[in-house]
């Protein structure tokens, strides 16, 4: 029957096609890869990601331009300069050109000043600190607060679960923007007197209005989040490992704790991440209308309010602010996306 020609248009199988493989054959199929965790796996298709990785570069630039730079800098950020008004980029006063020319050196205003004879630039490093502090403080609240609040809520199930996330659509339709006006008129009395208390000096600086903001952070916006990860603990209830931990008498919070918060943290840095810029362009928006840090500590917001009383005539003002905001927020959401790539186990290749 070998010697048996077989027809090329025939769908008959061959019978030698039905043979165990050869030792050869199974190496052959073989993929030595090294075992790797979820962290690793992760990280090493986040560098992969170039637009992530160029994202990550930014990021660490702008860290460095917001908190280790204006250290050095040669002038304040609340320093007044005599005679520096509206100096152009580059630009010298009459004072500080005498100076260079009985040979004395003087570090040039590289984004010039701004009309109260301030140095632009420094201005813009602790502008950029105070919106950053506040994207990431804020994100930081809104991690610990939704992810706990999701989490009990998922795991308690019923009538418990019916009514806490009833309460997150009701913080929902709350205006946020009224609720901070209203805080900062309410919390002003209160915190002027604390800020004079030693150890509350702090308070002084930020002013009324931005701790408002940071209270709205921690009453409105971790209701996203909640909802996140309500939704991964709704799944992650369900399996083996805490059906097992219940049946070893482990309690409640530390089954959330050690094995559902645990099981999705990818997906609680990956929020955490996206919610920075958010938070960012929240708090730029409101030191734009007035509603944000005390002066003279200055914001990317304040400056652009600032700048745009007199963008007819010092346009450069208007630029720097604006470029820094959006950049900041670009850079933060593309990186967002790379993690989300990275560390979602449904988009893994």
């Amino acid at each position: 029957m070998e010697n048996i020609k077989k027809n090329p248009l025939s769908l008959q199988l061959n019978a030698e096609d039905f043979l165990p493989a050869s030792n050869e054959e199974k190496q052959s199929l073989v993929v030595m890869r090294e075992s790797v965790n979820f962290w690793k796996d992760g990280i090493r298709r986040l560098k992969k990601n170039k637009i992530a990785m160029v994202s990550f570069v930014f990021i660490i630039a702008i860290a460095i331009f917001a908190y280790l730079l204006p250290a050095v800098w040669p002038y304040s950020y609340s320093e007044q300069m005599k005679g520096s008004n509206n100096l152009k980029p580059f630009e010298y006063s009459a004072s500080e050109q005498a100076r260079i020319d009985a040979g004395e050196k003087v570090f040039p205003h590289i984004l010039g000043t701004d009309r109260m004879g301030r140095d632009f630039a420094v201005r813009i490093m602790m502008g950029t600190r105070v919106s950053l502090s506040v994207g990431l403080i804020a994100s930081v609240l809104v991690l610990i607060i939704g992810a706990t609040y999701g989490a009990v809520a998922a795991f308690a199930g019923g009538w418990v679960d019916n009514i806490m996330m009833r309460i997150t659509d009701i913080l929902y339709t709350i205006p946020d923007i009224l609720l901070i006006i209203l805080l900062g008129m309410a919390l002003k009395d209160p915190l002027d007197k604390l800020s004079t208390q030693p150890g509350f000096k702090w308070m002084q600086t930020l002013g009324p209005n931005m701790i408002s903001i940071f209270i709205i952070f921690a009453l409105l916006y971790w209701v996203g989040m909640a909802r996140i990860v309500r939704s991964q603990i709704l799944i992650l209830k369900e399996s083996e490992y805490v059906t097992a931990a219940r049946a070893l008498g482990a309690s409640s919070g530390r089954i959330i704790k050690k094995h559902l918060l645990t099981n999705c943290i990818g997906t609680l840095i990956v929020t955490t991440t996206l919610q920075i810029p958010a938070s960012i362009f929240t708090e730029s928006y409101l030191s734009f209308i007035g509603l944000g840090v005390a002066a003279p500590l200055p914001s990317l917001g304040s400056l652009a309010t600032d700048a745009v009383k007199g963008m007819n005539t010092y346009p450069h003002l208007l630029i720097a602010p604006a470029l820094m905001i959006s950049v900041m927020i670009l850079v933060f959401n593309l990186f967002g996306d790379g993690l989300r790539d990275a560390f979602d186990p449904k988009l893994k290749n």
